[in-house]
């Protein structure tokens, strides 16, 4: 376990000087219910102090880097940052999933794979980092995973719902149909077709209807915005 914690190290950008921090971030409480013994700690409380900070790296961040928008605009921008979505994206791609700890159980059933479990994860490290090596760590994992390309990851977070007006504004009908669904419990994939006006946009594939829904109405709206500017 501990190679799988060097290996996480170094995907995250940051060595921490006690490794039972990062061990507790990646415990879910399934797996200390399992062994039944006290030397385990679930992730929980390390999510919970994680969240708030995140909630403040982030506000900080907006508050210096966007000058002139106003409060509205900044509390639907961090959303879009901080929501479960987005969240579990990185960690996704980070692998946090493979390297977490969790009953044989929660395994069976895909917790590794569920994007609530990963965005918490995403926050439950952020505690970790904080409570090891204090808020300057903390901040530059935020800002390296989190902070860059915040336009792109925003159109991605508004897609469906740009994607919605843009089909009412033209009058068309907009469809999310379910292709297929494939594969075991633990890693399900969902392909989603999306319609405009009855006419085949594209096809997606992803962990969940609505992540794969979500990539569709993303790429048929910067396909849109290249070809009309709207």
């Amino acid at each position: 376990m501990e190679a799988s914690f060097r290996e996480l190290e170094e995907a995250i950008g940051y060595s921490f000087k006690d490794i039972k921090h990062l061990e507790t971030a990646m415990t879910h409480k399934s797996f200390v219910n399992e062994k039944t013994i006290s030397r385990y700690e679930s992730y929980e409380r390390y999510e919970f102090l994680g969240d708030a900070i995140l909630e403040f790296i982030v506000s900080r961040y907006l508050f210096v880097h966007y000058k002139h928008m106003p409060e509205g605009t900044l509390s639907k921008l961090r959303s879009s940052l901080v929501c479960e979505f987005t969240l579990s994206k990185i960690a996704r791609e980070l692998r946090f999933g493979e390297h977490a700890r969790f009953s044989k159980g929660e395994k069976q059933t895909g917790g590794a794979n569920r994007d609530s479990i990963l965005c918490d994860l995403f926050e439950s490290v952020l505690g970790a980092i904080y409570l090891d090596g204090g808020m300057k760590p903390a901040q530059a994992y935020v800002e390296r995973l989190l902070l860059q390309d915040i336009e792109h990851k925003q159109r991605f977070h508004d897609a469906k719902s740009s994607l919605q007006e843009y089909a009412q504004k033209h009058k068309l009908t907009l469809e999310y149909e379910l292709v297929s669904e494939e594969g075991p419990d633990h890693d399900k994939k969902f392909t989603v077709r999306l319609l405009l006006g009855g006419k085949e946009m594209t096809q997606k594939t992803a962990h969940s209807k609505k992540a794969a829904q979500q990539y569709a109405a993303f790429e048929v709206m910067e396909t849109l915005q290249k070809q009309h500017g709207n």
